[in-house]
């Protein structure tokens, strides 16, 4: 007799979505008790992720840049990365501007009296570049500074391609050593059912009131947002630049996009991510670079809350925005985006720098802070969404490039 067909871990983490709505949604009433009992252990496996991504990052990159054996190389496809993450970035704030605009009648006028909100020190971009570079071997790791773990990587990797042909026993070590962590990882991912239900029942057991409270149309219109920047954006580029089904790239992606949604961690949902676009044909030199640049410093997700928060806001203060001020979100969001890379809470920074700048009061941030974790998971997702669509097209183009040579 044949062995039944093992559930597929799209399908164990969905079950475990489902199950952790059900049961939060049960537990509204004693939040207190997923909290202390059932979220410890959605911490546990976040650390065990977190604890993986270090030196899977910085092995995988340095595997993969050796294998691209050029250094020219890595930088055409490094320079590919940057441009598609800040021509998304760009359109998916315009997204959120629109949509805002065109819905804000069903917005939600918040008294603005009495607000207080201390916006986290923003970083410049020049002390972004400074703490890029690690200033000793260790700290990037014990800090889970992912642009310095990229940084240190890359630097190694150029290395050992410059030592040619005596480094063969060091490129198969650093081969067998980056073996070792991936197996950890799969390993470690074997626990994502368990560790979705963890994460998400305490989160809806807190905030299911939230949910249909004073800031649902709110929270509307930024999923609105979400689905039509995925949908639109992320097909067009899949279809058009890497000749890829949308419906195949969604349903390879369905782990990696419930994990996300989950943990809203985009560095927690990378080695998922990693696995997931594999499965779509992107070689592995390619998304070991990409992906981890991308959950640091790609944030389509988080530029479309930037553009619905601060049209919400803005009403909530009875201020109309023009045209000018809206382009200045769009520009200050989109550099923003790689101006708090690292930086914790860079959702938050980026909201009071966007604020700012066209002059609304940074104590709005108030009126959203306290459901932001129901924004948080849409964004994830979309961020990590956006990570894998510019692998694709990037490993589509250096294929017909090298196709061409």
């Amino acid at each position: 007799m044949e062995s039944k067909k093992k559930l597929s871990l799209t399908g164990q983490i969905f079950i475990a979505l489902i199950l952790a709505i059900i049961v939060g949604i049960a537990l509204t009433k004693m939040p207190d008790i997923a909290e202390s009992y059932i979220a410890p252990f959605g911490t546990i496996f976040l650390n065990l992720i977190k604890w993986i991504v270090g030196p899977l990052v910085f092995f995988s990159i340095m595997a993969g840049v050796i294998s691209l054996e050029d250094v020219k190389k890595v930088g055409a496809i490094g320079g590919k990365t940057l441009f598609y993450y800040m021509f998304t970035t760009a359109f998916a704030v315009a997204i959120g501007l629109f949509f805002a605009n065109s819905l804000k009648g069903i917005f939600p006028i918040l008294t603005t009296s009495n607000l207080e909100f201390k916006a986290g020190e923003a970083v410049s971009f020049m002390d972004t570049i400074v703490n890029v570079f690690p200033k000793n071997f260790a700290a990037p790791f014990v800090e889970a500074n992912m642009l310095q773990i990229i940084v240190s990587s890359l630097l190694i990797g150029f290395a050992i391609i410059r030592i040619g042909h005596s480094s063969t026993r060091i490129v198969d070590a650093i081969n067998i050593v980056n073996d070792i962590f991936i197996m950890g990882m799969e390993m470690i991912l074997k626990l994502s059912p368990i560790g979705v239900f963890c994460l998400l029942c305490p989160v809806v057991a807190k905030n299911g009131p939230a949910i249909i409270g004073s800031l649902a149309m709110v929270l509307l219109v930024a999923y609105i947002c979400y689905f039509v920047h995925a949908l639109v954006v992320y097909s067009a580029s899949v279809k058009m630049f890497a000749g890829i089904s949308p419906t195949k790239f969604f349903k390879e992606m369905m782990p990696a996009i419930l994990f996300a949604f989950s943990s809203a961690s985009s560095v927690g949902t990378l080695p998922l991510n990693m696995e997931c676009t594999e499965r779509l044909g992107v070689k592995k030199e390619i998304s070991s670079f990409i992906l981890p640049l991308g959950a640091t410093i790609n944030m389509d997700g988080t530029a479309i809350y930037q553009g619905v928060c601060s049209i919400f806001i803005a009403s909530c203060f009875g201020i109309d925005l023009t045209l000018s001020q809206m382009v200045t979100i769009v520009l200050t969001a989109t550099l923003a985006s790689i101006g708090t890379a690292g930086v914790p809470g860079a959702g938050m920074v980026m909201l009071a720098m966007v604020l700012q700048s066209v002059g609304l009061p940074v104590e709005g941030i108030a009126l959203v802070a306290g459901v932001d974790r129901l924004f948080d998971m849409g964004r994830t997702t979309v961020n990590i969404t956006g990570d894998a669509s510019c692998c694709l097209v990037v490993n589509a183009m250096e294929d017909k490039k090298k196709a061409r040579a």
